[in-house]
């Protein structure tokens, strides 16, 4: 069971949650990019990356049984922050198409460069099934 932390006098966050409290098996999800399971990328457009980056995630998640709805952190490594900005409503379709709910802890960090050269995006998450 995970519960959302948040303060009673703090605006609601948009997209995620300021803190999640959960209890039970965790699952840790390396940074994934948005190629596929053969390493190879698609599209060069960010959002694009993105919806395959998610689509990765679930994928590690059901190895372990686990399901979106089970991640309580991720971190988002963007190598722009503006073109991550403008992709705000391409990005967040993506989210509730794969992931669905914006319960999850999240930070956005822009970064010079990714280890592999097309990445746009690289995200990693911890994931917590119920007891």
């Amino acid at each position: 069971m995970t519960q959302v932390l948040q303060p009673a006098h703090w605006a609601r966050p948009r997209g995620y949650a300021n803190g999640v409290m959960a209890r039970g098996q965790m699952v840790f999800v390396a940074g994934m990019i948005g190629w596929d399971a053969q390493c190879e990328f698609h599209t060069d457009d960010l959002a694009g990356q993105v919806r395959q980056a998610l689509r990765n995630i679930v994928e590690v998640l059901n190895e372990a049984g686990a399901k979106p709805e089970h991640i309580t952190r991720m971190t988002w490594y963007v190598t722009d922050k503006r073109e991550y900005v403008a992709a705000y409503p391409e990005i967040g379709k993506a989210f509730r198409e794969i992931i669905g709910s914006f319960n999850a802890a999240m930070t956005a960090v822009q970064v010079q460069a990714l280890v592999e050269d097309r990445a746009k995006v690289e995200i990693e998450v911890t994931a917590v099934i119920p007891d």
